[in-house]
């Protein structure tokens, strides 16, 4: 990494990925501080650890420090604004200004480095990846999407790893700033087509990318992803997936004690009776490429095995909050159709004839409407639902796109549309069995106030 200016701002600090590389450069002795227009549990903890945060946009906020153009490197979030105040400051100043991708590119130079990319599953895989590696004594340093309930951080640093773990996002073509020894692709579904033009400009960003592995390297997909792709003959292509036509198999599944239990079968190594720790048969295909990346680094069968089974996964991933025989409450972070799909299909697995209660937030207005029919025929699956207003993010509203559209799309009786603010009076007029908070907004913002409700409620 070739980073040599002391001060480090970051506009935008609270995001998952940016609040990762600002406790990098914490832990690795740069001065830290930036901007987030929303003060949050993981902004709180980052001042905790010793960072200077400001929810005020003016330039006035910058710390004196930080705004020596010489020594200070300014990382900024493709969804910030570019009339963001702070922002005009540094580049009319002359700063150095760097995205978040940009930043990560460096910090992967010289590193070897395992990406994983896709629509769904990023986070998981790479913190499953992350933990195996750890589990079985290697050197690593992980860059996650969200805060690892293994971990209780979304950052792992090691000053003598010379493996790198990290997400490799599409949005904003931001992957396109890594150069990968390993990389695996969960799937290649439409999204962020804010940002691409149609799925064959995605496609064909995803084949740049798949271009810049190492030639010595390895690439794990699913084999109907591997089908859809250009891989150059000089890189290995793995494929992984439940169906038989896979060089990494999962057989014999089933479930004991509301765990899936499966027998691991590649060319490489077979294990009989894994379990995986967390719900979803897509967290078995998620467990299968975590392992088989685990393996190639020569961590031992036998702590893979116990490894898988002890991982707890990511905060905001399927998390169990509340579990009794009469009540369960479940949040997650799911904000596309399929995740929808993958989250519904999964609780009604573990919690057969049960009545599932969700409440969805949308989030952006673009991708509300690119998949509205998509999100309605998935979200229709519950029993009972509420939609939150859609929560924007970066984007301007969109002339009758809203919670209300979706609803109507929907097509199915008794769907609330409703603010946060009045939540929970809504919730406490309905029998709930199993809730669900669904979402990547700030639906999150109410999880507290459910606990304390039902946990009362008992």
């Amino acid at each position: 990494m070739n980073i040599v200016k002391e001060n480090i701002y970051f506009i935008g600090i609270g995001g998952i990925g940016m609040s990762a590389l600002a406790r990098y450069f914490n832990q690795v002795g740069k001065k830290v501080a930036g901007y987030d227009r929303t003060t949050t549990l993981l902004t709180k903890q980052l001042q905790k650890e010793g960072m200077s945060i400001t929810d005020f946009a003016e330039a006035d906020a910058i710390p004196h420090p930080y705004r020596d153009s010489s020594n200070t490197l300014v990382v900024y979030t493709p969804a910030i604004s570019a009339n963001n105040p702070m922002l005009i400051y540094f580049q009319e100043e002359g700063f150095e200004c760097l995205k978040r991708a940009q930043v990560l590119g460096l910090i992967s130079q010289g590193m070897k480095t395992i990406a994983v990319a896709g629509t769904h599953g990023k986070t998981t895989v790479s913190s499953m990846i992350t933990y195996l590696l750890k589990a079985g004594g290697i050197k690593v340093n992980g860059l996650l999407g969200g805060i690892s309930r293994d971990f209780g951080t979304n950052l792992l640093l090691d000053p003598d790893a010379e493996i790198l773990v990290t997400e490799a996002d599409e949005y904003d073509r931001s992957f396109l700033q890594l150069y990968p020894n390993q990389l695996v692709i969960t799937s290649i579904d439409a999204d962020h087509l804010d940002i691409y033009e149609d799925e064959t400009d995605l496609k064909n960003t995803y084949n740049q990318l798949v271009a810049q592995v190492d030639v010595q390297g390895t690439l794990y997909t699913k084999p109907e992803v591997a089908e859809a792709l250009n891989i150059p003959e000089e890189i290995q292509s793995r494929t992984y997936s439940l169906a038989q036509k896979s060089i990494i198999q999962a057989r014999n599944i089933k479930v004991e004690d509301g765990n899936f239990v499966f027998d691991y079968e590649s060319e490489r190594f077979a294990l009989q009776n894994v379990t995986c720790g967390l719900p979803g048969l897509h967290n078995v295909e998620n467990a299968m490429v975590a392992m088989a990346v685990a393996f190639t680094h020569g961590v031992d069968v036998a702590k893979i095995k116990t490894a898988i089974a002890d991982f707890q996964g990511v905060k905001r991933r399927f998390d169990v909050h509340l579990k009794r025989p009469d009540f369960v409450y479940i949040d997650d972070y799911a904000h596309h159709p399929e995740e929808v799909k993958m989250l519904l299909k999964s609780v009604k697995e573990l919690y057969p004839g049960k009545k599932i209660t969700t409440i969805f937030q949308p989030h952006l207005f673009s991708r509300t409407r690119d998949f509205g029919e998509d999100f309605a025929r998935e979200l229709a699956v519950s029993d009972d639902l509420i939609l939150l207003e859609i929560y924007p993010a970066r984007e301007e509203p969109l002339e009758g796109i809203n919670s209300i559209w979706l609803s109507k799309l929907i097509g199915k009786d008794g769907v609330s549309v409703c603010d946060k603010h009045h939540l929970m009076n809504i919730l406490k007029t309905k029998e709930v069995e199993v809730l669900l908070t669904v979402g990547a907004g700030d639906i999150d913002t109410m999880i507290e106030p459910i606990i304390n409700h039902y946990q009362i409620d008992v």
